[in-house]
This record gives C-alpha cells, sequence and structure tokens, in this order.
C-alpha cells in the first residue's frame, strides 16, 4: 500500500470515478489529491508461527511495541519536508469522433517511449501464436513468447485457513492499539500471515474467469443488448477474483512488476444471450479454429501512488479493455477500506462502442475473528455513442439486521429515459434480471463455468512476473514459515526501495514497459483499436 499524491487536472477533463463512502459524488480523484508527506514512517510486524517461537520473543514484545508506537505516530504527522509533486494516474485513450477523448488525472512527464525504449510489435501473421513478454533488463522493451509456453493453471486460489489464530490475533491487537480511525495505511507494513499467495495483478485477471460472457457482449444484436450483456458479465466477475469466504491481503505489487496469461475461450460458449439472430458482422468463418484467443497482459506502472494498469484483447471479436486502478487503504476499526479509484473503458470495436466504467470499494470485515471480504459503493457504465448507462450499488450490510453482498442494478436509455432492464440479488451468489418486456433471467454465479487461465511455468517466466517474483514467499506461506515469508517479502520491497532512491538521486523517472503515458493518462503501448 502506497500514498497517494497531488496533481492539477487539465482544464478539458472529465472524471468518472468511484470515491469512499462519504465523499460527495460530484467529487474526483482531481479534488481529492493532497501533497504526499516526506519519506514515510513504515511499521513493520513480524510474526512467528509457533507457539514456542512466540514465547522466545515475548521478553522483546515491550521494546518492539514502543518501536511500533512511535513509528506509527511519526507515520500520522505531517512532514514539512517539501518534495517533488506526484500526480495521480489517469486512464486516456482515443474516444469516438462523437466524444472528446477521456481523461482522469495525470502522473507527471515521461520522456517518450520512443526516445529509450524499442518496441516490438507483433506481426500480422503472428498474432494468435505469440504473446507479450519484457526482458529481464531495466530498459528493454516486450518481447515476444509463444503462447504455446502457456499452460492450463492448476492452483487453487481458495483459503482454507479457519480464520485469525490466538497468537496472531495478538499481533493484529497491539497493531490496531496504535492505529487512529480514518488512518491511511499506506505508511504500515502488514503482518504477512494475512497474505492470500498472489499479487494483486493475478487477481484482476482472475476478475476474467468467465470469459465466454465477456465475448458475448459484441455478439449482442443491438446496442440495448450488448449494454445488458456487459452489465451481466461485471456483475458476475467479481465473484471468482474474490473466492473463498475467508478475506485475505493479495501481494502489494512491486513497481515493474507483470503479469500474463491467456484463455482458450470454446467459440460455441460465445453466443447472445438474449436474442437467437447471428450477429452479422461475425467473422467466425475466417478463423477455422474451436476457440477464441483473449490475451490479458498487467502491469505495475507507479510506485507513489500504487498504480496498476491491465489490458485484455481478443483479435478475432475485436474486443479490448484497459483499465487503470489506483488502490487506497485507510482504517475503519475492526475493518480495513480498500478503494479501488480509477476507471476502465471496454472497446467494441466492430460496432465503435466504448464503455467507460467504474469499480467499486473493498473491506475486510472482522479482520480479528474470521475475516471476509465485503464490496461497496455506487459504480457506473455508460456508452456515450448509445446512449445508454447502467448504475450498479454494491450495498455494504447494515450494523443490524439486513443481508450480506447485496447489489442491485438498472440499465437505463438515457436518450427516452427508459429503465431497460433491472437487476438484483447477490455478487458471489444469485443474480435475477428483469427486462423491460416482462422477462426474467436468473443467474447462479456459484454455478457458472471458469475457464482456467493460461500461464507459463516458473522456468519460462521473466524475473519481475508475478508468480516468479514471489515465488519464495508463496513457498513459504504454504510451508506455514511466516518467518521466512516475512523476511523474503522484505527483501523484495528494500529492493524496490533501494532502486527507486538511485532514480531520484539521478532524477530519472520510471519507464514501464506495456503502459505509456499519452496525454492526461495511461494506455496500452500497442492496443487493438490502434492496430486496427
Amino acid at each position: 500500500m502506497e500514498t497517494n499524491s497531488k496533481t492539477t487536472p487539465s482544464s478539458r477533463s472529465r472524471s468518472l470515478t468511484l470515491l469512499p463512502h462519504g465523499t460527495p459524488s460530484s467529487a474526483s480523484p482531481c479534488s481529492q489529491r493532497h501533497l504526499s508527506a516526506g519519506a514515510p514512517g513504515v511499521v513493520t510486524i513480524t510474526h512467528h508461527k509457533s507457539p514456542a517461537a512466540a514465547r522466545r520473543v515475548k521478553s522483546q514484545y515491550s521494546g518492539q511495541l514502543h518501536e511500533v508506537r512511535e513509528s506509527v505516530h511519526q507515520a500520522g504527522q505531517p512532514s514539512h519536508k517539501p518534495g517533488a509533486s506526484e500526480n495521480i494516474l489517469g486512464w486516456h485513450g482515443p474516444k469516438s469522433h462523437s466524444t472528446e477523448q477521456l481523461k482522469n488525472g495525470t502522473f507527471g512527464s515521461l520522456p517518450s517511449a520512443s526516445a529509450n525504449i524499442t518496441w516490438a510489435i507483433l506481426p500480422n501473421s503472428a498474432e494468435d501464436e505469440q504473446t507479450l513478454q519484457p526482458e529481464p533488463e531495466p530498459n528493454s522493451g516486450p518481447d515476444l513468447v509463444l503462447s504455446e509456453d502457456e499452460k492450463s493453471d492448476t492452483e487453487d486460489k481458495e483459503e482454507t485457513e479457519l480464520g485469525v489464530m490466538e497468537d496472531q490475533r495478538s499481533v493484529i491487537l497491539h497493531l490496531i492499539s496504535q492505529l487512529k480511525l480514518g488512518m491511511d495505511l499506506t505508511k504500515v507494513v502488514l503482518p504477512t500471515f494475512i497474505l492470500e499467495k498472489r499479487s494483486l495483478l493475478e487477481m484482476y485477471a482472475d476478475f476474467m474467469a468467465h470469459p465466454d460472457l465477456l465475448l458475448a457482449i459484441t455478439a449482442g444484436a443491438t446496442p440495448e443488448e450488448r449494454v445488458i450483456c456487459f452489465v451481466e458479465y461485471y456483475l458476475t466477475a467479481f465473484h471468482e477474483g474474490r473466492k473463498g469466504a475467508l478475506a485475505k491481503k493479495p501481494y502489494n505489487p512491486i513497481i515493474g512488476e507483470t503479469f500474463h496469461c491467456s484463455w482458450e475461450v470454446p467459440k460455441d460458449s460465445v453466443k447472445p444471450k438474449r436474442t437467437a439472430p447471428h450477429s452479422p458482422h461475425s467473422h467466425n468463418h475466417d478463423h477455422p479454429s474451436e476457440s477464441y484467443k483473449l490475451r490479458f497482459v498487467a502491469e505495475q506502472v507507479s510506485h507513489h501512488p500504487p498504480i496498476s494498469c491491465f489490458y485484455c484483447e481478443c483479435k478475432e471479436k475485436r474486443l479490448c479493455v484497459n483499465t487503470h486502478v489506483w488502490t487506497k487503504s485507510k482504517f475503519m476499526g475492526m475493518s480495513v477500506g480498500v478503494s479501488m479509484i480509477g476507471e476502465g473503458v471496454l472497446r467494441l470495436l466492430e460496432h465503435g462502442e466504448e464503455y467507460v466504467f467504474t469499480l467499486p470499494s473493498a473491506y475486510a470485515r472482522s479482520i480479528l475473528t474470521i475475516p471476509w471480504v465485503e464490496l461497496g459503493g455506487k459504480v457506473s457504465i455508460s456508452c456515450a455513442k448509445t446512449g445508454y448507462s447502467a448504475t450498479v450499488i454494491f450495498h455494504t450490510k447494515p450494523f443490524y439486521g439486513g443481508k450480506v453482498h447485496r447489489v442491485t442494478a438498472e440499465v437505463k436509455h438515457n436518450p427516452t429515459n427508459t429503465i431497460v432492464c433491472k437487476a438484483h440479488g447477490e455478487w458471489n451468489g444469485t443474480l435475477e434480471f428483469t427486462y423491460n418486456n416482462g422477462e426474467t433471467k436468473v443467474i447462479d454465479t456459484t454455478t457458472l463455468p471458469v475457464c482456467p487461465k493460461k500461464i507459463r511455468p516458473l522456468e519460462k517466466q521473466g524475473p519481475m512476473e508475478s508468480r516468479n517474483l514471489w515465488r519464495e514467499v508463496t513457498q513459504y506461506l504454504r510451508l506455514g514459515d511466516i518467518d521466512a515469508a516475512t523476511e523474503q517479502k522484505r527483501r523484495l520491497e528494500e529492493k524496490q526501495r533501494v532502486e527507486e532512491r538511485k532514480r531520484e538521486n539521478l532524477r530519472t523517472p520510471w519507464q514501464p514497459k506495456y503502459f505509456i503515458q499519452e496525454g492526461d493518462g495511461w494506455v496500452y503501448f500497442n492496443p487493438l483499436w490502434k492496430a486496427h
């Protein structure tokens, strides 16, 4: 978790951003930015797995907790040390001719990619056989890797622990006693035992676990059907990404970290859900293969603030998604709230449509007993070309009574002020859709077929790819050796801090491999809408 920072938005910019609860809906990241403090105070809690080890260090707790108390106190104090202003990431990409370009803040200027990086452009003849992969050298550009190296993922992401153990609870209690309500957790290093054995970048990939629903959007016969298909996909995406009842925290990606995967989606599973006619623009006859290839790449493009970008595309369906997420977490007593500030754009090139969407906040509840995840907040989906929009509300559970994981949605045609679809249910359970013609449909997210992602084995991954980068931390967590996992995690983070100080001394900005700054935002270096 990292700190946020400040910038001044372009006078032409517009923002569609999910804000934390209690923030006026008219506010945007541009109005929420503030100057970052100086060097962050860091609070580190080292957890010992065995009771014996805990007893050995018990006598040391008094002094350590005093240091923690002072560190957290310092972390909450404003720094008077002047520092360069760091700007917030924004998503930016070409809009349709009828709309202005979407802008959502800036992240400072970077040198042109062409000045220091030579990009390898994917040849048309090999489009469906290769995927992008970076060189390990700091300034090398994307390289090509045969997709035949990718194998179906067999790792089980579900957490099996029953809850917080007694010795772990004492560590969390000591940490909580030093925190204040609403405190930014950017400057607090949380205990290693709460980690969930995967990077945040991979978690974003797991939101694509139902790629057949994503690809079916472009097969819709009308704009109304396509926007409804997108809402159906959106509401079912979070279940697999947050698999398991136990809430754990994914690894904070290291700057420059990447994650690559793909899906093979059977063509007979991709079809319109409400209308029978086949899309007149379908090009299946040009592609005799039995499946569509959907590719995904994610990269951590910034450390201060922590910004992740991911891009997903299917060339055959002429569909792609470009998204950025800035995560900001805060302490809420017995909960931790994480605002996923940012937005994405789904492009259907076949129809010339762009759907801008935002993301909900996430909450880890009951952190002292059995932590569980709750989504909350109001998000938006809109298409300027067609005039359709959707409002999705993830309802948080009331203190007394009420249901958990409730979600409601409404799809509207703005020019006629007509509601064409309503939905309600649980985002990790059953969802019911009611259409304006009286038809209804029920989707049970727990029974939806999951398409396993394909990923290259560790020996064929680069040093900065998520699973390879975090492999030792993951290995020790699986063995239950929390001390060793903590030490490996500390080494990775210290290396990141050392390299960051070097760049600051040389005044050399970080240059991502796959995402470049374009105008006031970030965009994938070779997006489908430019390649075609």
